[in-house]
């Protein structure tokens, strides 16, 4: 590819690490290096993507953070398990497993300690037990806390963007300060377009009115129109939602049919199934208990959230329990993730006693105004990481990563303290 020479191919894993008897899946590994330096030995940089359920960049040329990481690096991108091209998840897939109990217990193995113990394979049987570093975005800082607290030997450094999770972890924590996050970005969204208050409140009138149907034959409800809020922590989201909402009418009080085909495309799931499905469970760590759907216990809460208020109160990553009625691709994981969110006792994530001995250098980028991970949640947990510091900005939202100068400066604070571990 331009700038590239790519590799590829897959590795076998157990589905269950703890029980390898259940089967094997695959994962894909795909390498990207300079191809004047192809034969060099190069150290490695592994990325760990967001989501979760997310799958690697799928890059077009070498720009942005590959770029920068093209320069130093051997780049591994390894498909999470259940995305891109390692073997897939679905609702039918799920619902395969048999009832509830089962589904559920077949998504617990696709959490953050099964995706570190996949990446562990990788790395000593494809590259011969050499460390690397990594490099996350989001959900990925879940993955470098849960490495850290499992193999902090196969580290050489760890870069977080926007992705520290509080510890010890709590999806009520969570989403008692994300809401307010939210709601600061919706005001902002209409500070900047106010002429879009009206037309939100034009498009929620029209939806609670009668049915609206989606190109897949989906009602859409305000409150899932509402959830569209969620790109409003990327640094072009209120850009997005503006032109989005100016082409919603094409006469009358009828909706567009590209508009609906826009709405549809951002909401249905089908790029990421897991992304809902798995929302709450990234904070199950050991025997802190059921998530019990907190996200939906904390805007039960918030009357200011009301699908009739106006001007319309947007919703940001936050998994409700009536998405997987209304979501025709989500109708199949029902069962499973309800049975998830009663679940007791998970495999344990992160361990506080290694993360404050760690010796891998850590930096991660915090984003002062991340609608999506609190900042201060990170720098209280970045306060229990041994050798680790924290830049703090507001000059990036959550998708800051794109900009290459994010990781050119997570690389110079380690390098200013001495340089990854080799």
């Amino acid at each position: 590819m331009p700038g590239m020479r790519v590799g590829e191919r897959t590795v076998r894993v157990p589905l269950d690490w703890s029980d390898p008897a259940r089967g094997d899946i695959e994962v894909f590994v795909r390498e990207l290096v300079d191809p004047d330096r192809r034969g060099d030995d190069l150290p490695l940089l592994t990325y760990l993507q967001g989501g979760p359920g997310g799958a690697n960049p799928r890059p077009l040329k070498a720009d942005g953070w590959i770029e920068e990481a093209l320069e130093h690096y051997r780049v591994v991108l390894v498909d999470q398990r259940g995305t891109g091209r390692s073997t897939p998840i679905d609702a039918q897939t799920v619902a395969a497993t048999g009832d509830a109990e089962a589904g559920a217990d077949y998504l617990a193995c696709f959490r953050a300690d099964s995706i570190v113990r996949d990446l562990e394979h990788v790395r000593a049987t494809v590259y011969k037990g050499q460390k690397w570093t990594t490099l996350a975005q989001s959900y990925g800082g879940w993955l470098t806390l849960a490495y850290l607290s499992h193999a902090p030997e196969a580290l050489s450094a760890a870069y977080v963007c926007g992705g520290v999770p509080g510890n010890p972890m709590s999806a009520d924590e969570v989403y008692r300060r994300t809401f307010d996050r939210v709601a600061a970005k919706t005001a902002e969204y209409y500070r900047r377009y106010p002429q879009d208050a009206d037309r939100v409140a034009a498009i929620a009138d029209r939806l609670a009115a009668g049915p609206v149907h989606l190109p897949d034959g989906d009602v859409l409800t305000v409150r899932r129109f509402q959830t569209l809020g969620i790109d409003f922590g990327m640094k072009p989201g209120f850009e997005r939602m503006h032109w989005l909402v100016e082409h919603a009418f094409i006469t009358g009080d009828r909706l567009s049919e590209g508009f609906l085909a826009d709405v549809l495309a951002r909401t249905s799931s089908a790029a990421n199934p897991l992304f809902w499905t798995l929302q709450e469970s990234i904070y199950g760590d050991g025997p802190n208990g059921p998530t019990a759907w907190a996200a939906q216990r904390e805007r039960d809460r918030r009357p200011e959230f009301g699908e009739d208020r106006r001007p319309l109160p947007f919703t940001g990553e936050m998994a409700f329990p009536w998405m997987f009625e209304e979501v025709r691709l989500l109708r199949g994981f029902a069962p499973a993730v309800h049975a998830l969110a009663e679940r007791r006792e998970w495999s344990p994530i992160l361990d506080a006693e290694r993360l404050a001995a760690n010796e891998v250098p850590v930096a991660a980028a915090v984003y002062f105004d991340d609608m999506f991970v609190d900042a201060g949640l990170q720098l209280d947990t970045l306060k229990g990481v041994g050798n680790s510091q924290a830049w703090v900005t507001n000059e990036f939202e959550h998708d800051g990563i794109g900009s290459g100068r994010v990781l050119t400066r997570l690389r110079d604070l380690v390098r200013d303290r001495g340089g990854e571990r080799r």
